[in-house]
């Protein structure tokens, strides 16, 4: 029995158990926003008491936001071609544009919920503010953990902790990365667009 085992060759997906795990993770992660986005769905026409909606949005202003965030994927790919091909400054380059355009994302959103609060909006005034809050807030803090991560990643490659054959750290990295932007995608286009 012993010998009919020492036979054959692991299991393997020609994946790195590492990038599985984390696709794994990005399966579960969907799950968890398809019940936000479904319980935002169910709940923002329900809304009795203003504001509404469509007092709200600034279109233009969240087009901005959307397309600052998409941008920083193409700016996280060029950072990991970066460090695949040992051209530090490139990469540091890149990264660090990554994890500014992903600020700029928040501080625009962070000057929305100001407005929206100021209008009255919160997350008490109804179960559409409860639903959107909680939704995009959730959004906001998954792009806030991945700048940190982020800014990890750019200091390993600022000390020279990240060779080429390390390279998977970053893509993991922009995996989540890219996950946080498709995801902001559907919530722009079923809140604000749709909605």
């Amino acid at each position: 029995m012993a010998q009919a085992a020492a036979d054959h060759p692991p299991p393997s997906l020609g994946v790195d158990n590492w990038k599985l795990g984390f696709w794994t993770f990005i399966g579960s992660e969907c799950l968890f926003f398809g019940t936000l986005i479904s319980a935002y769905l169910v709940y923002k026409g329900n809304a009795v008491t203003g504001p509404y909606p469509e007092d709200l949005w600034n279109i233009p202003l969240t087009t901005l936001s959307t397309a600052t965030l998409l941008f920083s994927s193409l700016a996280i790919v060029l950072a990991l071609e970066g460090v695949k091909r040992s051209r530090k400054r490139f990469s540091l380059t890149w990264l660090g544009v990554t994890i500014l355009m992903g600020a700029s994302f928040l501080g625009i959103e962070a000057y929305e919920y100001s407005h929206f609060i100021s209008e009255g909006l919160t997350l008490t005034t109804s179960t559409f503010g409860s639903s959107y809050y909680v939704l995009t807030g959730t959004h906001k803090i998954h792009v806030a953990l991945g700048m940190i991560w982020l800014g990890t990643l750019w200091w390993m490659i600022y000390r020279d902790r990240m060779p080429p054959k390390d390279a998977l750290k970053l893509e993991i990295a922009g995996i989540y990365w890219h996950f946080v932007d498709i995801i902001w995608i559907i919530i722009f286009t079923l809140v604000y667009l749709i909605g």
